[in-house]
């Protein structure tokens, strides 16, 4: 499977309501723009096991700062 930041970040703004489309680069730092919360967090889980069949867990999370964090780790588990 191929895959690209800005497909990655389009599924992020389509999973938040209140990211507006287009808000994101992959430099933002995501805990910032909007409320962040556990239950963004599982959101955020269950949308890239649906969209990438990629496991991430809250330590990957944690770790991750930027938009661009997430994705490279996401990109690394992608078969």
């Amino acid at each position: 499977m191929t895959m690209n930041i800005q497909e990655f970040i389009a599924h992020l703004e389509e999973e938040y309501e209140d990211i507006k489309p287009g808000t994101l680069k992959p430099e933002s730092i995501f805990r910032e723009v909007f409320e962040w919360s556990s239950i963004n967090a599982l959101i955020l889980i269950a949308m890239v096991k649906t969209q990438y069949d990629v496991v991430i867990n809250a330590e990957d999370i944690a770790t991750s700062k930027t938009v661009a964090d997430l994705y490279r780790i996401i990109e690394k588990r992608v078969q």
